[in-house]
């Protein structure tokens, strides 16, 4: 390895180390076990090779938003231990590209992409369904009261089984706010687990990225999304 190539892969294991030290200084304040959670390396703004780096890391989740680029990526990371995340908004014609090839879906909030899902899912895909728990217009989702109704209509979708919610909160530094979105969306999971739904255990919170994941955690999150603090924005 060049000297130049070192020093960037070192900065990444020193990101990485910081990450996982942040990850268990929030475990510990929430009484909770790291094993819990899964850190999913948003790979979206990088090269294959900078991502080849990441999974060297020990990383086993990857995730990424665009068809192109999951497709790229996973053919020359082909490797049985990953497990792949397609985390953004998905358009129902490219479903077919991707669906039978992703071991995770961040991003279900429509019954048209249910449907699409269904038809071209040759397994069962585990799906979060996306909340937009802040109500923002820029942002994709479900709003908290249409989760259940929703839900209940998926039933007629075998294809798909919801493992959990996922939301994004608003980008703020402010605290409180953080954790009212992220708190919210806690409630409305185990709202709707106790409802038995057989196909939406619902156990997981996909909540908290590079600028919150710590907040998240301390909020009950199960998968966190990181990016920028672990692989930057280069590639």
């Amino acid at each position: 390895m060049k000297v130049f190539e070192r020093v960037i892969y070192l900065t990444l294991v020193n990101r990485y180390q910081d990450i996982l030290q942040r990850i268990h200084q929030s475990c510990q304040r929430a009484n909770r076990s790291p094993d819990d959670l899964t850190l999913i390396a948003v790979t979206k703004y990088v090269t294959i090779e900078k991502t080849r780096e990441v999974v060297q890391l020990g990383i086993n989740d990857v995730g990424e938003n665009r068809d192109k680029g999951f497709i790229e990526k996973k053919s020359a990371l082909a490797d049985d231990k990953l497990s792949w995340h397609f985390i953004g908004q998905m358009q129902t014609k490219k479903v077919k590209k991707v669906i039978n090839d992703i071991d995770f879906f961040h991003a279900l909030d429509r019954i048209a992409l249910a449907e699409e899902i269904n038809k071209r899912a040759v397994n069962v895909i585990k799906c979060f369904v996306q909340v937009n728990v802040s109500g923002e217009e820029s942002k994709a989702g479900l709003a908290p009261s249409e989760v259940g109704s929703f839900i209940e209509t998926l039933a007629n979708y075998h294809n798909i089984n919801v493992v959990g919610l996922m939301t994004m909160a608003p980008h703020t530094v402010e605290e409180p706010v953080l954790r009212a979105v992220f708190s919210q969306l806690r409630e409305l999971r185990d709202f709707i687990q106790a409802q038995q739904y057989p196909n939406a255990p619902c156990r997981y919170l996909s909540m908290g990225m590079s600028n919150d994941f710590e907040i998240a955690i301390e909020e009950g999150a199960t998968h966190i999304r990181v990016g920028s603090s672990l692989v930057g924005m280069e590639g």
